[in-house]
C-alpha cells in the first residue's frame, strides 16, 4: 500500500520510468548484499550525469562520508559515449535560430571530448579563427531535475524513517548539487567565470585562459579560442620543447595559492586535462565549477597553517571552530584532544613532505566527528588542493605545495605589516583595556546587588552531561511506553466486559484495536531493552 502511494506521488512528477531505471541499476549491482566504496562509485556511474555529479560533490564532503568512500568517488569520471554529429548540429541550429554554416566555416565531426553533460568539437569561424564549441547534451536539464525530485523525496523519507540527527542535511547537499549543476548547465555563467579569472590574473604574466566569444555563447553553447597546448603532465613532451618542468610546477602551485588566499576564487577541478602549457604560459581550461572562499574562510586557513607551523594546538582549535558551523553542543575538551593528537603527527614539521590535502582531510574528519558542518567553499577547497597536489607530485615531486603556501603567507604578512598601523592598533587596544578596567568595580557592584536580590542567572555546561541526559531521556520514554501498554490493556479488557458494537469474535472492535496497539508497543519496548542491554 505504501509502495503504491509512493509510486503514485512519483508518477505525478513524471518520474516513474526514471525510478524504474534506477531500481534496475540497484538490482544489477546487488545493492541488497551490502555497500562498498567501489560499488557505490559504479552505481553512480550507471545512474548517469546527476549521480556522477552527486558523487563528485560527495567526494568533497568527508564530513558526510568516510574517507575511503570519498577517495573512491574522486575517481568518478564524467566521460560518456559521443553524441551523434547530427544531434550536435541540430542543437547549434536551434540555439542560433539559423543554419550553423552561417556562423562556422567548419566543425570537426570527431569530438575532442564527450562528457555526461556536454560535448566539445573543434571548429573554424566564418572569420577564420580556430575555436572549440562546447555543446550541451539535449535533455540533460530534464533528466537532472527529475533525479533531484526523486532524491529529495528519498532524503525526506529516510529522515522520517531513521530520525537521523546527522550534522549534514542531505537536502542541503542536494541543493548544493542542483546549484552547481545549474551553473554548469548555463554556459553563460561559465563564460563569466572565464572573464573573472582573466581579470584576477591579468598581472600574472605566466597564466592565461582561452578567449571567449561572448556574442556566440548561449546557455547551451560555449565558443572559445582553441588552445593548441601541451597537458601539464606530459613531462617528456614539455622537456622536448625546452620547458623547465620544475619551474612550471612551482608557478602552477604559486598561482593556485594565489587563487585560494588572495583571490578567494579558485579552479575547483584542477586535474591535468584542464591545465595546458602554451608559449610558456599555464592555460586554465573548463571553469564550469569554480570554488569560492569568504574572507573568514581564508583567514581561518591562514590561521591553521600558522598554527601548524608553530605547533600551537589552541590556535589550531580556534581555526577549526572558525572553519566549521556548529550544529549542536561541542565537547571542547574532546575537540582539543583530537586536534592535539593530529598536531602530534606534525611535531617534526617538514614542509617538503607535508601534504596539504591529507591535512585538510584530517581537519574535515575532525569537523565531521564533532558535528561541525562544512561550508561548500571549504569542501571544494579540500578537493581542489588534493587534486593540485597530485598534479605537482607528477610534474615536480621536489616542490611542496604547503611550502609554497607557507611562503605566500609569510610574504603576505611582510607585505601587509606596518609599524605605524601596529602602534595605532596597540594604542586603541590599550585605551579599550583601560576603559573596561575602570568600569570593572561598577560591574562587580552591580553583580553583587543582583545576586543579593536573587536576579543572577548562571548557564553551566558540564562536559559529558549530554550522554547522561540522553540515557535518562530514553529511560523515561520506555517508562511512558510501558504505562501506555498497561493503560491500553486495562482499557481494552474493560471494553471486553461490555456489549459495545461492532464485535469481532465476540470482542468489541475498539478493544481489539487496543490489544493490537499494546502488543506492538510491547514488542518494540522489549526489542529496545534487548538492544540496549538493559
Amino acid at each position: 500500500m505504501l509502495t503504491k502511494f509512493i509510486e503514485k506521488r512519483i508518477d505525478e512528477a513524471g518520474t516513474t520510468s526514471r525510478l524504474r531505471d534506477m531500481l534496475q541499476v540497484l538490482r544489477r549491482r546487488e545493492i541488497m548484499s551490502g555497500m562498498t566504496p567501489v560499488k557505490l562509485r559504479q552505481i553512480f556511474e550507471d545512474l548517469g550525469p546527476t549521480y556522477v555529479k552527486l558523487g563528485q560533490i560527495l567526494s568533497m564532503r568527508p564530513d558526510f562520508l568516510p574517507p575511503e568512500y570519498c577517495e573512491e568517488l574522486m575517481k568518478l569520471q564524467s566521460d560518456a559515449n559521443p553524441l551523434p554529429f547530427d544531434t550536435v548540429l541540430e542543437v547549434i541550429d536551434n540555439q542560433y535560430s539559423q543554419p550553423w554554416k552561417k556562423v562556422f566555416k567548419y566543425i570537426d565531426e570527431e569530438a575532442l571530448g564527450s562528457a555526461s553533460m556536454a560535448q566539445v568539437h573543434r571548429a573554424i569561424l566564418t572569420t577564420g579563427e580556430k575555436v572549440v564549441i562546447k555543446v550541451q547534451r539535449p535533455g540533460t536539464f530534464d533528466v537532472m531535475s527529475k533525479d533531484i525530485v526523486l532524491l529529495k523525496r528519498a532524503a525526506s523519507l529516510l529522515k522520517v524513517v531513521s530520525h537521523s540527527q546527522d550534522v549534514v542535511d542531505m537536502n542541503l547537499v542536494l541543493d548544493e548539487l542542483w546549484t552547481i549543476a545549474k551553473q554548469e548547465m548555463d554556459f553563460n555563467i561559465e563564460a563569466d567565470h572565464f572573464q573573472e579569472f582573466e581579470n584576477l590574473n591579468r598581472d600574472v604574466d605566466y597564466v592565461a585562459v582561452p578567449r571567449v566569444y561572448r556574442s556566440l555563447c548561449t546557455s547551451q553553447i560555449l565558443v572559445m579560442e582553441y588552445i593548441d597546448g601541451i597537458p601539464i603532465d606530459h613531462i617528456d613532451e614539455l622537456k622536448e620543447k625546452g620547458y623547465n618542468v620544475t619551474d612550471l610546477g612551482r608557478k602552477l602551485g604559486e598561482n593556485y595559492v594565489k587563487q585560494i588566499i588572495d583571490d578567494g576564487v579558485f579552479h575547483a577541478d584542477p586535474h591535468p586535462g584542464n591545465i595546458l602549457v602554451r608559449n610558456g604560459k599555464i592555460v586554465w581550461l573548463d571553469l564550469g565549477m569554480v570554488g569560492r572562499l569568504t574572507n573568514r574562510d581564508r583567514s581561518s586557513i591562514r590561521k591553521a597553517i600558522m598554527a601548524l607551523a608553530h605547533h600551537d594546538t589552541f590556535e589550531m582549535k580556534d581555526a577549526v571552530l572558525a572553519l566549521g558551523i556548529a550544529r549542536g553542543s561541542i565537547n571542547h575538551t574532546k575537540l582539543y584532544q583530537d586536534i592535539d593528537m593530529m598536531m602530534t603527527q606534525y611535531s617534526t614539521l617538514d614542509f617538503n613532505t607535508l601534504q596539504m590535502g591529507v591535512l585538510s582531510q584530517q581537519i574535515m574528519n575532525i569537523l565531521r566527528v564533532h558535528k561541525l558542518a562544512v561550508p561548500q567553499g571549504l569542501s571544494m577547497f579540500c578537493r581542489g588542493v588534493m587534486t593540485i597536489e597530485s598534479v605537482l607530485r607528477v610534474v615536480c615531486p621536489d616542490v611542496s605545495f604547503v611550502e609554497i603556501l607557507a611562503k605566500n603567507l609569510s610574504m603576505d604578512f611582510r607585505r601587509n605589516f606596518s609599524w605605524r598601523e601596529e602602534m595605532d592598533k596597540a594604542k586603541r587596544e590599550t585605551y579599550l583595556l583601560l576603559r573596561k578596567t575602570s568600569q570593572l568595580p561598577e560591574q562587580i557592584s552591580d553583580l553583587v546587588k543582583m545576586t543579593m536580590g536573587g536576579q543572577t542567572k548562571m548557564n553551566l555546561e558540564v562536559t559529558g552531561s549530554d550522554e547522561t541526559l540522553a540515557k535518562v531521556n530514553r529511560m523515561i520514554n520506555k517508562l511512558i511506553i510501558a504505562m501506555l501498554c498497561a493503560a491500553l490493556l486495562v482499557g481494552s479488557s474493560t471494553l471486553c466486559t461490555t456489549d459495545m458494537q461492532p464485535k469481532i469474535m465476540e470482542i468489541p472492535l475498539l478493544g481489539l484495536f487496543g490489544y493490537l496497539i499494546a502488543a506492538v508497543l510491547s514488542i518494540r519496548l522489549i526489542w529496545e531493552i534487548h538492544k540496549g542491554g538493559m
